[in-house]
């Protein structure tokens, strides 16, 4: 499939700058993928959709502060390491920010005096820099809450505020290490939660730390040649044995968002022989979902609306058609919905 399959226009007045007043607040596109029939209702009402037997399953990860304003240690210029990727306890992928040129081997100092971290670039391959974090005895993400910044993404075009270290993070998230929100999960409110569990369905939690490759752009006309930056995740082995365990007794699997949805696909994959089971696990995937793809495990899907030619709108295009998904868009767009990260939501069935 050609990259200009995955395209749409959308006015910048739809691009959300700010979520709802409330998490639950947010409309909701009920996408019914076979009859194509579309309705519009508030996310609220989620949990009407969600039977007695069926799982909703949700990423915890928690977005880091992966901004970190800072100097050069040599000549004090202002500079900012937006962190992308962990590879080892004090080793991380970044971007820099900086007016003047750097290279292996400049130090860069963060927080107040006495500087409470310092990061020295130890390599670099296409404007990615490896940096080593040095800490002055304190616990790395404790140093990150107190003097890093909120990620927003670039398409949010303010500086972040106080109110996004909570808006920007899912009411359920446990395990830090994302650069970027499972956005799908951020309109779930306690209430919402407590509707769907009275129902008498389940929630289960598995872990994907969302990495800079939700952001960069597919640059390639044919999208099999695309790859996905690897991420890390993990499923536990008694959260796959209760999803399978819903499963055999008939319900559905609802993913809340794209990352979720490629956790369960990814460990699905290992069962041979059945569409209906998934395995446990913890590592690295680079999953990529585009059509068409066989979905074994996941029966419905919660997620925002996604950017144009993107990973994430391909993997949407798999789950219910592309043509569906872009009669969905066109609607969502005449109907005036709030687009991306903090706009609002979608659920195909």
């Amino acid at each position: 499939m050609r990259l200009s399959e995955f395209d749409y226009k959308l006015p910048e007045g739809l691009i959300a700058q700010y979520p709802a007043l409330s998490r639950d607040a947010s409309r909701l596109m009920v996408v019914h993928k076979l009859s194509k029939k579309i309705e519009h209702r508030n996310f609220s009402d989620i949990a009407d959709y969600i039977g007695a037997s069926d799982c909703l399953a949700v990423n915890d990860t928690k977005v880091i502060k992966a901004r970190l304003p800072g100097k050069r240690a040599d000549t004090g210029g202002k500079a900012e390491i937006m962190l992308i990727e962990k590879l080892s306890d004090r080793l991380y992928k970044c971007l820099i920010d900086t007016s003047t040129k750097v290279k292996v081997g400049t130090k860069f100092v963060f927080g107040a005096e006495p500087c409470e971290l310092t990061g020295v670039i130890r390599g670099e391959s296409e404007g990615i820099r490896l940096i080593e974090f040095s800490m002055n005895g304190a616990d790395f993400n404790a140093i990150l809450e107190k003097i890093g910044i909120v990620p927003l993404p670039p398409y949010i075009k303010r500086a972040p505020e106080k109110t996004d270290e909570e808006r920007y993070q899912t009411i359920y998230a446990r395990s830090p290490g994302a650069v970027a929100a499972p956005t799908a999960g951020l309109h779930f409110t306690d209430d919402v939660m407590n509707r769907i569990k009275s129902r008498g369905a389940s929630v289960e939690s598995v872990t994907l730390h969302v990495g800079y490759g939700t952001f960069k752009p597919v640059t390639v006309d044919e999208v099999s040649r695309h790859k996905i930056e690897p991420e890390l995740f993990e499923l536990k082995a008694e959260v796959a044995q209760r999803l399978n365990g819903a499963k055999e007794k008939g319900g559905k699997i609802f993913a809340v968002g794209t990352t979720t949805c490629r956790v369960l696909e990814n460990q699905a994959q290992l069962v041979k022989g059945s569409r209906n089971r998934i395995g446990p696990g913890k590592g690295w995937t680079s999953l990529f979902i585009y059509p068409p793809y066989n979905f074994k495990f996941v029966d419905a899907l919660v997620t925002n609306f996604h950017l144009p030619k993107t990973t994430l709108l391909m993997l949407v295009a798999a789950f219910c058609g592309k043509e569906v998904m872009l009669q969905a868009y066109d609607e969502a767009v005449k109907e005036k919905y709030r687009f991306y990260s903090y706009g609002d939501s979608m659920l195909i069935i």
